[in-house]
């Protein structure tokens, strides 16, 4: 095991990237809200072969060639599983909710970092990040408000969302660290998407208008644009540390949700909101004392 110094230069990137990502997924779930009644697997295919064949030029560009390590394989196929569900269950979440409650619960995936990281990377967060961990899942069930009734389902499925992101994120951090290109990463997840949603779109086809196209394309650029951002991010910085920034989506989504789509988050949701949020940011201020994080051989 090696462990890695972080510079105040790195946290810099690494939060100037996750702002970067915040506007970009914020800006990708609202075109995907936009875009109407489609099945969600149609908004995948779409939203993923738009950033595999971006980055797929970029790749050319930068003359980078797809070689990956026979110990990094099975890591950068569990990113672009977990990438995926986390994917199907956030663009269920989107369709049937607010588009900022559906992005706060998807923002849960730093804690769920947190937790991974613990388990994967062998980080030994401090008591407080567990406190912390449970004061937020204490707002999202505010914001998920629970009952026994098929209205709650969509919010499960934000949830799980944000399991799933949490958990492709920890991989990057690891196959990041082994040295895997960005675009490598971001290539193979996206491939692998369209590839799982193929057969699906085919199955249950919705023919599209060419506004709707217009937007799930814009979607794919958003969401390519969030997809750098997030992994370069994760791969200047540990979680715990730029992890915050990442809520800069949740106030991005309910700007353009107001302005756009006449959507006002209720009194739990907010109430969630700053809980979740407020966990988050104390948690990412109190200084430690070692800001060192494994790195795997």
């Amino acid at each position: 095991m090696e462990k890695i110094k972080y510079t105040g230069r790195d946290r810099l990137f690494g939060i100037l990237y996750i702002l970067g990502a915040g506007f970009g997924f914020a800006c990708m779930s609202f075109m995907v809200r936009l875009s109407g009644e489609l099945p969600v697997f149609e908004k995948v295919f779409f939203r993923n072969i738009v950033a595999a064949m971006i980055i797929f030029v970029a790749m050319k560009k930068k003359n980078i060639k797809f070689e990956v390590a026979a110990e990094n394989r099975l890591f950068l196929f569990l990113r672009a599983l977990f990438g995926t569900i986390g994917l199907i269950c956030n663009f269920y979440a989107i369709d049937h909710m607010n588009i900022a409650d559906a992005s706060m619960l998807n923002k849960l995936s730093p804690f769920f970092v947190v937790i991974a990281s613990s388990i994967f990377l062998k980080e030994n967060p401090k008591p407080t990040d567990w406190v912390f961990t449970a004061i937020a899942f204490i707002g999202a069930g505010f914001v998920v408000k629970p009952s026994f009734s098929y209205a709650v389902l969509p919010a499960l499925f934000g949830i799980m969302g944000g399991i799933m992101a949490g958990a492709a994120y920890t991989v990057v951090r690891i196959i990041g660290n082994r040295g895997v290109k960005a675009e490598i990463i971001i290539f193979t997840f996206s491939s692998f998407s369209t590839l799982i949603t193929l057969p699906l779109l085919i199955l249950h086809y919705k023919p599209m208008q060419l506004w709707q196209l217009a937007c799930l394309l814009g979607a794919g650029f958003f969401a390519m644009l969030g997809q750098v951002c997030i992994t370069r991010a994760y791969t200047y910085a540990p979680a715990k540390e730029i992890g915050v920034f990442d809520y800069s989506q949740v106030l991005y989504a309910a700007f353009l949700g107001y302005i756009f789509l006449h959507q006002m988050p209720d009194i739990y949701s907010v109430a969630g909101y700053i809980l979740i949020i407020g966990a988050g940011a104390v948690k990412c201020f109190i200084p430690d004392k070692d800001l060192a994080v494994v790195k795997q051989n």
